[in-house]
């Protein structure tokens, strides 16, 4: 397979700037937590320093609650504001934040005890978050499944440092069979890591997490270019295996991410397994979509383009390289 298109395919993915793999406006995604301080009182944060400032309160509101003036709140808010409603918040409210934003992942804490977490998407310049999907009772199985199956495909198509790990398999393995088995492997490996890190087994530095993803990727590119002149190491022998421990690195990459967006503490092992159905499916949709295109354009390949995986592996490299040193400074709290 010589796969000269996936130039094209690299700018593209290249385009936007990944310094802080995960922040606000990044993935256009920020994060409110909804407390029920007392009946029909409520607390209101931005968890994210990031997210635009709210200056119209009483817009986010429903019509039958107001913002409460500073000094009669006994909580101080860093980010957010507290409110009051005539009756109890309902199935049928909706707070609506004046944020053209992909999303929001909204955190509830009621005052019977109960918590959940739920991600609302944007619409038109701003995002709805209807009260009844935040009230645990109406949380449903099928609820839960859909919406981590969304955020994992999401994030996966989103993460352009893992979708380009993924590229340089494809572009060093030879085969189908060795690329099934590559790709395999990767999955199984990002699959454990992922688990085991949202169940607290395994302990998370970001930072570090972000910039040693971005150093496999360098080390991937370098592994194409050296298979251009005939050197052939164990990467090239067993791409699978490599695959592998990359992947668990790569699978501390996802848990991050999930670990910000938060699990409902009333289905954890299914949003967990969601998110990660979500994570493969959005891989597999990229790696077809790929196989696809080059099936359709090797003959045009063939013939008029000359071999460009050494010139691929270098931009590659490149990309990664400046990604490594720009996430490096945050290990040191830089």
């Amino acid at each position: 397979m010589k796969p000269a298109w996936f130039l094209a395919v690299l700018g593209v993915l290249a385009t936007p700037t990944v310094g802080a793999a995960h922040d606000v406006d990044v993935t256009s995604v920020a994060r409110v937590f909804l407390e029920e301080v007392a009946e029909g009182r409520y607390l209101l944060s931005v968890v994210d320093a990031q997210a635009p400032p709210i200056i119209d309160r009483r817009g986010v509101l429903p019509v039958h609650c107001a913002p409460l003036p500073e000094q009669e709140v006994e909580i101080r808010i860093v980010s957010g504001f507290a409110f009051e409603c005539e009756t109890p918040l309902a199935e049928g409210d909706v707070l609506t934040f004046p944020w053209a934003l992909a999303g929001i992942v909204a955190l509830a804490r009621w005052a019977d005890g109960t918590e959940s977490s739920v991600y609302f998407r944007g619409f038109q310049g701003s995002v709805p978050v209807p009260i009844g999907q935040l009230q645990v009772r109406s949380q449903s199985r099928w609820r839960v499944a859909s919406t981590y199956l969304f955020l994992g495909t999401e994030h996966i198509l989103l993460g352009i440092d893992h979708l380009l790990f993924v590229l340089g398999l494809l572009l060093l393995v030879r085969g189908f069979i060795p690329l099934v088995k590559t790709v395999t492997a990767f999955t199984v490996a990002h699959s454990l890591t992922l688990g085991a890190s949202v169940l607290g087994y395994i302990p998370l530095d970001r930072s570090a997490i972000e910039a040693t993803i971005a150093l496999s990727i360098v080390l991937l590119a370098r592994e194409i270019v050296v298979a251009d002149r005939g050197i052939i190491h164990l990467t090239h022998r067993k791409p699978w295996l490599v695959a592998f421990v990359f992947g668990l690195l790569h699978g501390l990459g996802f848990a991050g991410a999930l670990g910000e967006i938060g699990l409902p503490d009333t289905a954890i092992p299914l949003a967990l397994l969601f998110f990660n159905l979500g994570v493969e499916a959005g891989q597999l949709l990229f790696v077809l979509l790929l196989l696809g295109v080059h099936r359709l354009l090797k003959d045009v390949i063939r013939a008029r383009l000359p071999k460009m995986e050494p010139i691929l592996g270098y931009a590659l490299g490149a990309l990664a390289t400046l990604w490594f040193f720009d996430r490096l400074p945050g290990i040191w709290g830089a």
